[in-house]
Formats: structure tokens, sequence, C-alpha cells
């Protein structure tokens, strides 16, 4: 059965014959291997060219703030799966990456296209930054949404994550539109919304790597690749010194059964 698109059956990424391995454009042993360091190769893979000093910066920074982030949901998905399975270290990296969505590590990519769409109300005839950051904000404040990139449960007064980066990138002058409509958002959300809106790492880092010129439709590549750094520690550390199933015995005991009581009276009850 032929389903979608049937056309364009080609890939720009890489290709192989009997001598050589080439991966966009580059003789993979002879050009690559040894030459370039993994994160020039991530843009490279991505983008199909080779990023700048800056850009390889920001790139760093940005995976290096969030690779780890403690006992997550997604971190302890991935612990009790090795402790259950301790021979799948395949099948605990995907329970750890399956479980990253809006709310946790795929967050960067929510504000990230959040970011894109208030700035490109900010170009429309008669629009700014300011105009169109404040229009966006009533609107997720009449159906009360969060506010993307924005807030932090435990750093109110602001994510130092987020400051640093956004330093970086006032430093190595890489802030550009991205950066200055995050800047605007956060200007105006704390009076909108009526309470600390400090900007948070998930918001700094898709204004950063998009200011840097990463694609929007990979924005997700970048929190997956950086959280699958620090789950490999985790796992490593699940196999020396097991967690797993404290994590669970103690999700046990912290959670209380609300559900109807056992028929015990009931003749016809078996156990």
């Amino acid at each position: 059965m032929r389903i979608g698109k049937q056309d364009g059956a080609f890939t720009a990424i890489a290709t192989s014959d009997a001598d050589t391995i080439t991966v966009r454009g580059h003789d993979l042993c002879a050009e690559l291997i040894g030459k370039i360091d993994f994160t020039d190769y991530f843009w490279l893979l991505v983008t199909g060219t080779r990023p700048n000093d800056a850009q390889r910066a920001i790139t760093n920074a940005c995976m290096v703030a969030i690779a780890e982030h403690g006992l997550v949901p997604s971190v302890q998905a991935s612990r009790m799966t090795l402790a259950a399975a301790p021979e799948a270290w395949q099948g605990a990296m995907a329970a750890g990456l399956l479980g990253m969505g809006s709310v946790v590590a795929g967050s960067s990519e929510v504000a990230g296209r959040y970011i894109a769409e208030v700035l490109e109300e900010s170009r429309k005839p008669g629009a700014d930054l300011h105009s169109a950051a404040h229009t966006s904000l009533e609107a997720l404040k009449a159906r009360r949404a969060k506010v993307p990139g924005l807030g932090h449960p435990q750093h109110s007064a602001g994510d130092p994550r987020a400051n640093t980066l956004l330093a970086l990138a006032d430093e190595l002058g890489v802030s550009g539109d991205h950066i200055a409509c995050l800047r605007a958002i956060a200007e105006h959300a704390p009076a909108i919304m009526n309470r600390p809106l400090p900007i948070n790492v998930s918001g700094a880092i898709p204004a950063l790597i998009l200011d840097a010129g990463w694609p929007l439709e990979a924005m997700k590549g970048i929190p997956l690749l950086a959280r699958a750094a620090g789950l490999v520690a985790h796992l490593y550390e699940e196999s020396q010194r097991s967690i797993g199933f404290i994590m669970s015995h103690h999700a046990d005991l912290s959670i209380e059964y609300d559900g109807p009581p056992a028929a015990s009276g009931d003749k016809n009850h078996s156990a």
C-alpha cells in the first residue's frame, strides 16, 4: 500500500561506496574523523555547513546548560527501566528520551516556536516587538495559558542558566531578533500576568540558538542530544549504584490509594 508522498527519494546527508563514506560532501575518514569535534559534526550533520566560532560556542553552551537536570520524570523512567532490565541500555535510553515532552526538555521547542510567532507578528505593518509581545501576552492571559520560556518554580528572581547564556550571546555578538523578542516578552509579562516571570533556560536556549542560525524545525534536537548525555551518566551510575527500585518503592509509599475498597465480604470473591 502506498502511503504519503512517493516522489523525491533523495538524501543529502550521507552515502558510501566500496572505497569511501561521504557525509555532507566530506570524506568521513580523510576529512572528518580526528579532525572535527562532535559539536561541529552535529551542526554539519543537521545543517549541511560547518559552524563558525560563535555558533560552536553557543551550541556548546546551550547543551551544557541542560544536559543534567536531576531526577526529573524522564530520568526516573530511564533508571527504573535499567533496574528492571539491566541488559537493555537502549531501552532505558529510549524510556528517558520518550519522556521529553512539552513540560520537560521539549519546552525549549515550545518556547522557540512562540518566540518565532511573536517575532513574525512584530514584522507586520504597524507593529513592533513591544506591541506584538503585549498583544500575545494578553491573549495568553485570556485563555489562562503559561508564557513559554518564562518563569521558574525555584529561581523566581531569575534563572542563572538563562542569565549566563544571554550574557554569552551578548558577548559573542550573537544576540539578534529572537533574543530581542524574548526580552520584550519578558519585559511586559510580569505586569500583564501579575507575577514574577523571569526568562528561564527553556526560553534562553531557543532564542540563542535561533539567532545563531539553527533551524527552528530542528529545535528539539538540541535538548534531545544534551539530555542523552545526561542519561548516559545516570544509567552508568544506575548500573553501579542502583536507585531504580528505591524510587519505585518510595512511589508506592507516597501515593495513597483512593479507589473503592475491596469487597472482602463478598462470598464469591476469590483471592
